[in-house]
């Protein structure tokens, strides 16, 4: 696979991708996806030309592209809206309210170290509580509106 501009733009189509799937707070930081997509199609440019294998051209690519965009704030408050708070609302509200409630939730989230495997970690159940009673307090003060 040569690297060319089309590479650029499939980094930061994948990019772009991931960020308005998990990461919607910066889905709309476009010097931050134009510069991570940069960042990868050269460091897979630079390990192609080093002679490395194409898969781990990839692997390379994919490190810088994604670094510390494993864990998801967003992902983790969805997960709450879905599993604890879905009888109260459509299938097409829960990604709108869990939107609306991530802010509400940040202060949790500063509780904890958050590393890219964070969700598999024992203070997830902490956290994941945690956010839990934060939103049905909010629901209660605020309603679903």
């Amino acid at each position: 696979m040569k690297t060319s501009q089309k590479d650029l733009s499939y980094y930061k189509l994948r990019l772009q991708e991931h960020l308005n799937s998990s990461f919607p707070e910066k889905a709309n930081d476009q010097k931050f996806i134009a510069q991570r997509s940069s960042w990868a199609a050269n460091a897979y440019e630079g390990a192609f030309l080093s002679g490395n294998p194409i898969d781990q051209c990839d692997e390379i690519a994919n490190y810088i592209l994604f670094e510390n965009l494993h864990y998801s704030k967003f992902d983790t408050v969805f997960e709450v809206v879905c599993n604890e708070f879905d009888t109260l609302m459509t299938d097409e509200e829960l990604r709108p309210f869990a939107m609306k409630v991530l802010p509400v939730c940040e202060p949790i989230f500063s509780k904890y170290k958050l590393t890219d495997d964070f969700a598999s970690t024992n203070e997830f159940d902490r956290l994941y509580t945690e956010i839990t009673g934060t939103i049905a307090i909010w629901i209660d003060e605020n309603g679903l509106q």
